[in-house]
């Protein structure tokens, strides 16, 4: 099932998003996770995809096939562009169409000092482009709405994630953030910018003040006073911060659906304790 599908059913999606293990052992024991998610009835979990050159491209694969066969959810496969060229990303799609896998998260990828840049793909609007004129999956995008931390200004970023759709991305799922009124601003200026596709705001849950230091910088993502006060009062107690964080997550999530978002994307860091805390606080609302 391709996930524009869900959209035109005029549904609000429930979606969460895991990693593959970096060992194979680790990848046997993920169906523990699996199973707590399948439990939440999820509509679909995106997977994400190793840096250039890692073998995680193959359990991405593994992973997002054991979603579909054994859980029964529709998995959406990441496919970054930056470290491979076009005959790579060929058979990686081959290797999707053979298995049945009708989703990709369309993305450029980081920089890899490990792994060299080719020339093929610049960015994820190339990717697209170049799938799409090849094969018949549904392309989701990425977006910022604190903007990308390459893009130098908001006008600069909105052009660019209109490129994106106009090459053919579907729908798009935004980078984590903390204060919902930078996605309700970032979502009028798609709006403006005819960009009419489905937006959900991608969530995670900080649960410990390492973590939330760790994704204020990787992800430039503003950190409102309210959880500022929030983390300095309980960075020493990690049953409190947890309670606390798990707490700001519920209250961001419940305003979303309040103002009629069409989904709510979960980051899950392959914690399912969280996800399932997170949907028994919203179990009423979705």
């Amino acid at each position: 099932m391709k996930i524009t599908d869900l959209y035109k059913e005029n549904k609000r999606t429930l979606s969460f998003e895991i990693f593959p293990p970096k060992r194979d052992d680790e990848l046997r024991n993920i169906d523990a996770t699996l199973e707590v998610l399948s439990e939440l009835k999820p509509d679909f979990i995106s997977v994400t995809f190793g840096a250039g050159g890692s073998s995680n491209c193959n359990r991405t694969i593994e992973l997002a096939k054991k979603i579909k066969y054994e859980y029964g959810i529709e998995p959406v496969v990441h496919l970054t562009c930056l470290h491979y060229d076009r005959h790579e990303i060929d058979e990686f799609a081959h290797v999707l169409k053979a298995e049945g896998i009708e989703n990709i998260l369309a993305l450029r990828g980081d920089p890899n000092p490990n792994a060299p840049a080719k020339d093929d793909f610049k960015n994820s609007s190339n990717l697209i482009s170049y799938l799409k004129d090849r094969n018949d999956f549904c392309f989701l995008g990425a977006c910022y709405p604190e903007r990308h931390p390459e893009s130098p200004d908001t006008i600069s970023e909105i052009r660019s994630l209109k490129k994106k759709v106009d090459a053919g991305a579907e729908v798009l799922l935004s980078q984590l953030f903390f204060d919902n009124s930078i996605f309700y601003h970032f979502h009028e200026e798609c709006r403006i910018a005819d960009i009419n596709i489905p937006i959900i705001p991608g969530i995670m849950p900080v649960i410990n003040a390492a973590q939330i230091k760790r994704m204020v910088t990787l992800c430039h993502a503003s950190f409102p006073l309210r959880f500022q006060r929030i983390v300095n009062r309980y960075e020493d107690n990690k049953a409190a911060l947890f309670d606390a964080g798990m707490s700001y997550c519920l209250s961001q999530i419940i305003d979303l659906l309040v103002h009629d978002t069409r989904g709510i994307h979960l980051y899950t860091m392959n914690n399912p304790l969280v996800a399932r805390r997170i949907c028994e606080g919203i179990r009423n609302i979705v």
